[in-house]
């Protein structure tokens, strides 16, 4: 379905019923598949066949939805998984192992953030966290004999600023290492990081893909386009499989070689895999993600406007603004819009937005963003909490932040709703 447009693939791809066959992708609430002789189900095992045999590495109803996502991202293969931080784990992991080294831009989740520099750095591997407006040159002289890939996300949660894609994927492929990023805000409907240089894109699915707060999830996109035979640094995609009996991933799969080896490695002795159910509620959310998007983005938009003409508001920082200093790759990257997400500051600090926020009525404070619904979050004492100060502004979080998601709902009622919670201030 690649020849189709994305709103058209948000509905369409992924799932082609034939004849007699349910028109919806239907949920396949089984662990198991039954196969008439050892030897067919043997074949799988060694990765001889495609199919089915155990939930943890692959299940139809998961396969369908992670396959609709890959045509949306224009990617060749992608993997569904249980969160948006298992994620981001996996294509890393997938490519890295102790010993070896991962550039990252520091502008990113707070929850990325601890799980590069402390869980993962316990199993051995080593982060180097540059600014994402970093110069060309400094951040070539941050890379290492034995680093294995770039990280950044096209759209960092919750500071908002916007990769410059080109810049990093031109440095990332320069010293033969691939660009992973995470397009979560974005969504494909705003950017398509592959057409960019982007090799790897995850997903929390848990935001707009699902749109509804209903489902944790996420999901690696493979572009393809990356040559994992054209140094040594990849050998556990371009040498033997002593677990396969020897397979080659590069040889045995070609441009699915990543993707596989992540469904065939980490999903069958890690297991983060979603439920047939959440997957089935993640494709409902799906087919009206190119219809949500634009609305979140306008509601964003009137809200930035008037928050940043406030007298009560500090600073507003939405890449959608002409006077955002994120504003111009914003138009270069997301010309359709960035999100419905917005940061900003009330005058007063830290207690001044505590006030704001236990005031609002329609929007609701949780720990979630980028769904239907508006709510907002203060990251510096919440999903931020466990940074220090000087980790907080590495992030881009200062204590005042105010992370709001804009939902969906009428704007006039959005903006009534933070007026009168300004007011209590």
């Amino acid at each position: 379905m690649s020849d189709y447009k994305i709103d058209t693939n948000c509905v369409q791809a992924g799932y082609s019923p034939k004849s007699g066959e349910p028109r919806v992708v239907p949920i396949y609430q089984s662990t198991t598949y039954k196969y008439n002789s050892s030897t067919e189900m043997g074949e799988l095992f060694d990765l001889e066949r495609e199919g089915y045999f155990y939930t943890r590495l692959q299940n139809p109803t998961n396969d369908a939805v992670a396959a609709k996502i890959a045509a949306l991202e224009g990617g060749v293969g992608a993997v569904l998984t249980s969160s948006g931080q298992a994620a981001s784990f996996f294509a890393v992991f997938n490519i890295a192992q102790s010993g070896d080294h991962v550039i990252s831009s520091s502008a990113i989740y707070g929850g990325t953030f601890n799980l590069f520099s402390v869980t993962m750095k316990k199993m051995g591997i080593d982060f180097t966290f540059v600014e994402p407006d970093i110069t060309e040159d400094e951040l070539s002289k941050a890379f290492k004999p034995n680093t294995k890939a770039v990280f950044a996300e096209t759209l960092s949660n919750p500071s908002l600023h916007v990769l410059d894609i080109e810049k990093f994927a031109k440095a990332a492929h320069s010293h033969g290492v691939p660009l992973i990023v995470d397009n979560t805000f974005p969504t494909p409907v705003n950017c398509r990081p592959f057409e960019f240089g982007a090799d790897i894109v995850t997903h929390s699915t848990t935001k707009y893909m699902d749109g509804h707060a209903t489902s944790v999830g996420g999901v690696i996109v493979d572009s393809g386009n990356f040559d994992w035979t054209q140094n040594d640094k990849f050998s556990g995609l371009t040498t033997p499989d002593d677990s396969y009996h020897g397979i080659v991933y590069t040889e045995k799969f070609g441009k699915l070689a990543y993707i596989t080896k992540c469904v065939a490695q980490l999903m069958r002795d890690l297991g983060a895999i979603p439920s047939a159910f959440n997957s089935f509620l993640l494709n409902v959310g799906l087919e009206s993600l190119a219809v949500r998007v634009p609305k979140h983005c306008g509601n964003a938009m009137k809200v930035a406007e008037y928050l940043h003409d406030n007298d009560k508001v500090s600073w507003v920082s939405y890449p959608g603004l002409k006077d955002d200093p994120q504003h111009d790759l914003a138009v270069k990257y997301m010309p359709g819009g960035t999100s419905g997400v917005i940061a900003f500051g009330v005058k007063g600090g830290r207690a001044a937005a505590t006030k704001f926020m236990d005031s609002l009525k329609l929007a609701a404070i949780v720990t979630h963003v980028a769904d239907a619904r508006t709510c907002c979050l203060h990251p510096a004492s919440t999903t931020h909490r466990q940074l220090t100060d000087e980790q907080l502004h590495e992030c881009g979080v200062s204590p005042d932040l105010i992370r709001l998601s804009v939902g969906i709902e009428n704007p006039e009622d959005i903006i009534a709703d933070i007026q009168q919670a300004l007011d209590q201030i």
